[in-house]
């Protein structure tokens, strides 16, 4: 097992680039990462990398190995996959991502259940709102809200999710209320936008008697986390195109305001997505079967409370 280790770390520095992300990411110190890759060097009696001081990068042999180790690890997981689904009993880790909104609501609070549900399965969350790469990050399943456009993954949609434009009764009362589409530019709204490498809300999509149109919204500030978004349209800096059931309670009790509700944004889909490999593999599907009947259980009774 433990050459397997070695192989399994130096796959995720070359993926990764460094021995620090893959040691966070296989939640080992850089330091043994870096004896496991120099073990796998000496028993293949090769230079597998070509060290700088902040990055790795495979040398030839290393490239050549890279593309077997993949194969080999496939094949172990594929194996221990067919195991579990012939024993009943499935077992390993899940490496799970959601966007921060999502995940601090609904999957984060599943994932104890789910834990005890099926005690041999170990889940290892992480949150974030920007665009994470699947297959070179090494996760498993991303819940996410949004397009696939990767044709190398799988998705199973879970449900369509309304979004909103909202903003505090205090911003309206000072700026005014925008009552068309073009009042977002026109007027010089402050419009508070999700930014970060790679992000697509640099312009909002609004549903208009002519269909969906891209609008070039401007704001006088920007995050990398939806939840602070919802945090400045409380205080009154702006406003937030956001799903609903994320700001539900803020709408309900009248800290936020639905605004242009005749031009709603288009709907988000909520997906579960997944490299192909991962299909048939028991313990992903029993998760994913979990938390997609979590989330619409939980996100339609949220939204059940306004009715």
């Amino acid at each position: 097992m433990a050459y397997l280790d070695n192989v399994l770390v130096f796959v995720r520095v070359v993926e990764l680039g460094n021995l620090s992300s893959a040691g966070r990411a296989l939640r080992i110190s850089p330091a043994v990462a870096s004896n496991r890759v120099k073990e796998l060097e000496k028993h293949l009696g090769a230079r597998l990398l070509n060290r700088t001081t902040r990055h790795l990068t495979p040398t030839e042999q290393g490239r050549v190995f890279y593309e077997g180790a993949k194969k080999i690890l496939e094949a172990v997981r594929d194996a221990e996959a067919a195991v579990a689904a012939v024993s009943g009993k499935p077992r390993g880790t899940i490496h799970v991502t959601a966007p921060l909104g999502l995940g601090r609501r609904i999957i984060a609070s599943g994932i104890p259940e789910f834990r005890e549900r099926y005690p041999e399965i170990e889940v290892r969350l992480r949150l974030s709102d920007r665009e994470v790469d699947i297959m070179r990050e090494g996760i498993d399943v991303a819940f996410k809200l949004g397009v696939l456009e990767d044709s190398s993954l799988r998705l199973r949609g879970i449900m369509d999710c309304e979004r909103v434009l909202a903003a505090s009764p205090a911003y309206l009362s000072r700026r005014g209320e925008p009552q068309r589409p073009e009042d977002l530019i026109t007027q010089g709204h402050d419009c508070l936008l999700l930014r970060f490498p790679g992000a697509r809300e640099y312009f909002w999509t609004l549903q208009t008697e002519e269909g969906p149109r891209k609008f070039e919204v401007r704001g006088p500030f920007d995050t990398d986390d939806g939840d602070v978004l919802t945090g400045w349209a409380l205080a009154g800096h702006g406003i937030i195109n956001k799903p609903r059931f994320e700001i539900e309670p803020y709408l309900r009790d009248g800290s936020l305001k639905v605004i242009l509700p005749d031009y709603p944004p288009t709907p988000v889909k909520l997906a579960a997505v997944y490299p192909h490999r991962n299909l048939q593999d028991p313990k992903l599907k029993l998760l994913v079967d979990f938390m997609a009947e979590r989330c619409q259980r939980m996100i339609g009774d949220i939204l059940n409370t306004r009715r």
